[in-house]
């Protein structure tokens, strides 16, 4: 096998590892005395609620919010499409579904709830006053800012209806089960999602100062706090993360020893500017060069781009364009990183490949990709060399996965 092949296989792996019918059947809990209400959001909802479908014993009935795209084939639970990473009016419409469901269980019933990535979006009903085209434009704002996913969520909580444990309150006196694949680094409960169906450490205060640091008026209206753990004290509540970036990394090592590498886990957690983390990650590659190891490293995390051009992309391709920049074609180095969900940023790829001839090729066809950088414009570099990794949605979402192979002897180019 060629490096690129085996980076697409260890990528493969990764996902696989994560996927719902693999790791949703083992967390289930037992069925209750009363009726089974059922709601999936995100990106791996429909899969994480076929999964449930094929092991669940008794009556089921419920909801799923998947993003837009290709019918999802349910038997049991009705499914409905909304936007992400935008939301849209069917944002609105698949949160007062979900509310409207939760409040219906009684005493002995079960609300269990799949939760992964994308939930924010695709259930979205903003605080009272605030409209849509407002979260909108807060949700523009805040992701062309680079700001992390923790303080993104942090303002979501704060601007919403069902966030950051309203829609446990709906479901009360109901037994609530959450089941996450979590796409957050930290796997923090209130970040995954934006939490709906768990307690709230942050404030409001908290989520205006996140606005104002990066210099995003906050709006006047649609704030409230959420749900702080005194009001959740006595609720039936259970939360279980069954899949995250921790998963694949563990995946993606087995599988490229089993091609034949040593596998060196790097910032398992990797966070901050997709340029900067690839010309750390770069560094590291050629120290490893110079050593003669041939080495598989490993990386996982979330990197953020702050946008100052007006080019398309998402942070693995931009990690790689400059990886490529910084390495500048030194031999033996072939890399791919890529979002486990199969969409990277915008959504036309996953991700990129580099290897030692990626510059000596872009300059052949007459591509820069210093300006290419510049302008944030990595999707379009890639998808005119041929080396954008696409895959289409894959059915989970754990973070991205990057790994760089060290081959001193170019045996597998």
């Amino acid at each position: 096998m060629t490096a690129r092949q085996d980076l697409e296989s260890i990528f493969r792996a990764a996902v696989a590892a994560c996927h719902p019918a693999d790791v949703v059947p083992a967390y289930l809990p037992e069925p209750p005395e009363g009726h089974t209400i059922l709601l999936a959001i995100g990106k791996a909802a429909g899969g994480m609620a076929r999964a449930v479908e094929a092991a669940w014993h008794g009556p089921l009935s419920g909801l799923a919010v998947v993003p837009h795209g290709p019918a999802e084939l349910l038997q049991q639970i009705d499914c409905i499409s909304a936007g992400h990473p935008m939301p849209d009016e069917a944002s609105l419409t698949a949160a007062e579904r979900l509310l409207a469901l939760a409040q219906q269980a009684g005493s002995e019933d079960l609300v269990l709830v799949l939760l992964s990535g994308g939930a924010s979006a695709l259930a979205c009903l903003p605080g009272e006053g605030l409209s849509l085209a407002d979260k909108q434009a807060l949700t523009t704002a805040l992701l062309r800012s680079g700001a992390p996913i923790e303080e993104i969520n942090t303002v979501r909580r704060h601007l919403s209806r069902i966030k950051g444990g309203r829609l446990a309150r709906a479901a009360q006196p109901a037994r609530l089960v959450t089941l996450a694949i979590s796409d957050v680094v930290g796997d923090r409960p209130e970040d995954i999602g934006s939490g709906p169906t768990v307690t709230d450490p942050t404030s409001l205060e908290e989520a205006k100062a996140i606005l104002g640091r990066h210099g995003i008026v906050a709006p006047d209206r649609g704030w409230s706090e959420t749900v702080k753990p005194d009001e959740a004290e006595g609720w039936n509540a259970d939360y279980r993360i069954i899949a995250g970036g921790d998963t694949a990394l563990k995946a993606a090592a087995s599988e490229a020893v089993r091609l034949g590498w040593e596998a060196v886990p790097i910032d398992a957690h990797a966070q901050g500017e997709a340029r900067d983390v690839a010309r750390r990650h770069a560094s590291i590659a050629l120290e490893t060069l110079r050593s003669g190891s041939r080495v598989a490293l490993i990386s996982g995390g979330e990197l953020t781009v702050t946008l100052s051009g007006q080019g398309s992309g998402g942070p693995s391709r931009e990690y790689s364009l400059a990886l490529a920049l910084t390495l500048d074609g030194a031999a033996g180095i072939t890399a791919l990183a890529a979002d486990t969900d199969g969409l990277d940023g915008s959504h036309d790829a996953a991700g990129a490949f580099i290897d030692p001839a990626t510059l000596a090729r872009a300059k052949a066809r007459k591509l820069d990709a210093s300006a290419a950088l510049q302008a944030n414009d990595s999707g379009a570099f890639f998808a005119a060399l041929g080396d954008a990794f696409v895959t289409g949605p894959t059915g989970t979402n754990v973070n991205d996965l990057r790994t760089i192979l060290i081959d001193p002897s170019g045996s597998r180019a």
